[in-house]
Formats: C-alpha cells, sequence, structure tokens
C-alpha cells in the first residue's frame, strides 16, 4: 500500500506542479498589462508598480491554488483510469477510498494552509496594497482615479468622474470629463455640489495636496445671509484644492474588512452589535475566507471520482472539466453571498453551500463506485 500511496502521489504532484505554473503565469501576465500601463500611460514610478505586482500575486495564489489542486486531480487519475490501472489495483482488492485516500489527506494540509494563508497573509497583502496605490495617489493623483465610481480619496470631498481620458499634449491619462464634487456639510444639511465639464489634476505631492482646475461648470456657494443655503455661481475656469491626507499618517490608512485578519473582524463585529450596526456582511466575509480555504478539499472529493468515471487522460479535456467546476462552484458562491448579505440566509449557511452541494456529489460518486 505504501508503494501504491507514493506511486499516486507522483502521478498527483507533476500535473499539480504544471497547473500551478500555468495558471500563475497565465493570471499574472493578464494583470501584468495593467501594471505596465501604469508606468507607460499614467508615469507611475517602477518601483510602486513593483510593489503592487508582488502584493498581487498572494491574492491570485488564494485562487489558484485550489484551482491547481482541481486540475491535478482530474489528470492524475483521469489517466490511471484510462490506462486501466485503476481496474487493476480494484481488481487486487484495494478499494476506492483507500486509493483516493492520500489525496483527500494532501487536500485537507492543503486546506489548513490555505486558512492560515487566507488569515494572515492575504490582509495583509491587501492593505500593504492600499497604501502603495495611495502613495501612488500622492504623486500621481490621476492613476488613482477610476470612471464611474465614487472617490472618497480626498478629505472632505467625494468625486465622480464620467469618464478619463488622454491629455493631447503630455500623453497623460489625466483628462477628467463631466465631474462632480460633493461636499458634505453634515448630517440633515445639504451637500455642497460643484460640477464641471472638463478637470485636470495639478499634484503637489511633498504637500499632499492635489489642486484641480476645472472649466465649464457650476458651483455652490455659502449664501451669507441665509447660513446653510447655497446659490449657484457658473465659471469659465475654477481651482480648488485637495487634500489627500485624509488618513494620520503614524497611524496608517484605516483598514477595510479585506484587510483583517478573522479576530480583527470578531473585534469588528463586536464593536458594531453593542452599537445596534448590522454585521453580515463582517460574518460573511469571515466564513469566506474559510470556505474558500476548504474549497481544495472539496475539489479533491468531488474531481477524484469524477476522473475515475470519465475515463479521460487528455490533458485539455480534463483542464477544461476543471474550469467548468470552478465556474459553478463560484457562481453558486456569489449567488449565496448575495443571499447572505441581503439577510435570507445566515452567513454560516449560504457560504458553505458551494461546499455543502459539492461535497454531497463527491461523496456519491464515491459511494457509487465503491460499490460497483
Amino acid at each position: 500500500m505504501k508503494i501504491l500511496r507514493n506511486y499516486l502521489l507522483k502521478e498527483f504532484s507533476l500535473p499539480f506542479i504544471l497547473s500551478l505554473t500555468v495558471l500563475i503565469f497565465v493570471m499574472l501576465i493578464g494583470n501584468l498589462v495593467q501594471l505596465v500601463e501604469l508606468i507607460v500611460t499614467k508615469g507611475v514610478n517602477i518601483i510602486s508598480v513593483l510593489k503592487l505586482f508582488l502584493f498581487l500575486i498572494p491574492y491570485l495564489l488564494t485562487f489558484i491554488i485550489p484551482i491547481a489542486v482541481l486540475a491535478a486531480a482530474l489528470l492524475s487519475l483521469g489517466r490511471l483510469s484510462s490506462d486501466n490501472e485503476i481496474l487493476a489495483i480494484r481488481a487486487s482488492g484495494i478499494n476506492i477510498f483507500k486509493l483516493i485516500l492520500p489525496l483527500l489527506i494532501v487536500g485537507l494540509i492543503t486546506s489548513l494552509f490555505l486558512v492560515i494563508f487566507n488569515d494572515r497573509i492575504i490582509p495583509r497583502a491587501h492593505y500593504a496594497s492600499r497604501k502603495t496605490l495611495m502613495d501612488i495617489g500622492f504623486k500621481n493623483p490621476a492613476a488613482a482615479l477610476e470612471a464611474g465610481t465614487f472617490i472618497n480619496s480626498f478629505q472632505n470631498y467625494v468625486i465622480f468622474i464620467y469618464s478619463i481620458e488622454r491629455n493631447k499634449q503630455t500623453g497623460e491619462r489625466n483628462i477628467l470629463n463631466n465631474v462632480r464634487i460633493y461636499e458634505p456639510q453634515g448630517k440633515d444639511k445639504p451637500s455642497r455640489t460643484i460640477i464641471a465639464r472638463r478637470g485636470e489634476f495639478v499634484s503637489l505631492p511633498d504637500k499632499k495636496i492635489v489642486k484641480l482646475k476645472l472649466t465649464d461648470g457650476t458651483s455652490d456657494e455659502p449664501d451669507l445671509n441665509k447660513p446653510g443655503e447655497f446659490f449657484k455661481l457658473n465659471f469659465k475656469t475654477y481651482y480648488m484644492s485637495l487634500s489627500m491626507a485624509a488618513q494620520d499618517e503614524n497611524k496608517g490608512i484605516e483598514k477595510k474588512p479585506k484587510d483583517m485578519t478573522i479576530n480583527e473582524l470578531r473585534q469588528q463585529i463586536q464593536e458594531f452589535n453593542s452599537k445596534g450596526i448590522e454585521t453580515a456582511p463582517l460574518v460573511t466575509h469571515i466564513h469566506q475566507k474559510l470556505a474558500l480555504a476548504f474549497s481544495v478539499l472539496v475539489f479533491i472529493l468531488i474531481a477524484s471520482p469524477m476522473a475515475i468515471i470519465t475515463h479521460r487522460r487528455e490533458k485539455t479535456l480534463n483542464f477544461g472539466l476543471a474550469f467548468l467546476i470552478v465556474g459553478v462552484y463560484y457562481l453558486l458562491l456569489i449567488g449565496f453571498e448575495s443571499l447572505s448579505l441581503q439577510g435570507h440566509l445566515p452567513p454560516a449557511i449560504s457560504i458553505w453551500m458551494p461546499n455543502i452541494i459539492f461535497s454531497i456529489l463527491g461523496i456519491l460518486m464515491l459511494l457509487k463506485l465503491c460499490v460497483s
């Protein structure tokens, strides 16, 4: 049995290394194009881009490792099944469950590793990535902007930009079209609004101040005779200063749920519960960390009997089957996550439902093989 176990693990390890290498290469190349664009079109410092690249790798691994394990199980057992080696093993009296038990143990160990990885490494990498992006924003504010989203990176202001285009003179992508700037005035008070047809940034990184030149627009200006009310002012050119020092440098930027460990999320949940704030998104995030880690074990559980049943050794077909399984899994995860966030299902149930469904399917196929 020891010889068979070592043989199976060897057959599994080679496709795993191959799948891991291919997936890392493909995903890094896809993201590298966007990072290179920061250097070429937005003039971002190459050191900052390299930092973003390094911080991206751990985040990708949390998805790549489960897919690589799934593909390796399909490839290794699919080859053994197509060459009738599994038939010979079963004919010698060895149960299918005993055959794939080493793979299940590997899946369990990998899942436990990913629990620590998702809890400790990923939040730190994500937080470091956000800090790097903020540093980029100090030096090149347009590089940190995204059209079609509300941007609250600037102190006291929320900005919405419909589109960003390239400056014909400098070649930089820093011309803002249809700019809306909101300045909240406090609870139950209307926000001051500035609307402009175009805008352009002038950065002063040493002072952490950004000058924004706006053209052809309107501005809400305080009415001195009626405090709390505004009047509209039309302008051809309007300059305003935006401070990017929204966070205390000694404390660092505020952490988001993706930047937090499970313990930090639990502390946040306790604090919010004491204030009567809904904590379902935070609870969902905790279970998502754990469920994604244990997806490795679930993928092996469903891939092992499936590879034996399909009886295929072709790499292309097995890779295609792996991506089909992963696609269905993540669609279910997104769907159940939505149900959790909307309060239709408890997070402890909804986030684990894809793992439960796939595990049941894998066990049923495995039982069918064992009794046949």
